[in-house]
C-alpha cells in the first residue's frame, strides 16, 4: 500500500486562502486516482474532490469555483487549493489513494479509497 502524509492545514479567516499537500510513498504514485475528504465533528466524511491518474478533477457542488485538486506523479503529490473559505469548510481534510485501472477514474465514495493519510485540521474563523 500508498503511505500518505497530508501538510498545510491551519486557522484562517472566511474568504482566505490554503493550500493543501499529501505526500505518498511507497507506492508507484501514477497508479492511484487521488481524493480529498473532509470531517466535521458530529458529521459523515464526505467527498470534496478527486484526481484521476490521467489528471482529470472532480468536485463536491459545495467546492466547485473555490477549489482546485492537482496532482504532481513527479513528486508523487496530490494539492488541495482552497479559496474563499468559508466557516462551513472547516473540518479534517483526509487524503486518500485508490489503485485503479482505468486512467480516467476518478473516485468519489469513501469506502472504495484503499489508503488513507492522518488528516489535517482546517478551521475558517468568520
Amino acid at each position: 500500500q500508498v503511505q500518505l502524509v497530508e501538510s498545510g492545514g491551519g486557522l484562517v479567516q472566511a474568504g482566505g486562502s490554503l493550500r493543501l499537500s499529501c505526500a505518498a510513498s511507497g507506492r508507484t504514485f501514477s497508479n492511484y486516482a487521488m481524493g480529498w475528504f473532509r470531517q466535521a465533528p458530529g458529521k459523515e466524511r464526505e467527498f470534496v474532490a478527486g484526481v484521476s491518474r490521467s489528471g482529470g478533477p472532480r468536485y463536491a457542488d459545495s467546492v466547485k469555483g473555490r477549489f482546485a485538486i492537482s496532482r504532481d506523479n513527479a513528486k508523487s503529490t496530490v494539492y488541495l487549493q482552497m479559496n474563499s473559505l468559508k466557516p462551513e469548510d472547516t473540518a479534517v481534510y483526509y487524503c486518500a489513494a485508490d489503485s485503479v485501472k482505468y486512467i480516467a477514474v476518478v473516485v468519489t465514495t469513501a469506502s472504495e479509497y484503499d489508503c488513507w493519510g492522518q488528516g489535517t485540521q482546517v478551521t475558517v474563523s468568520s
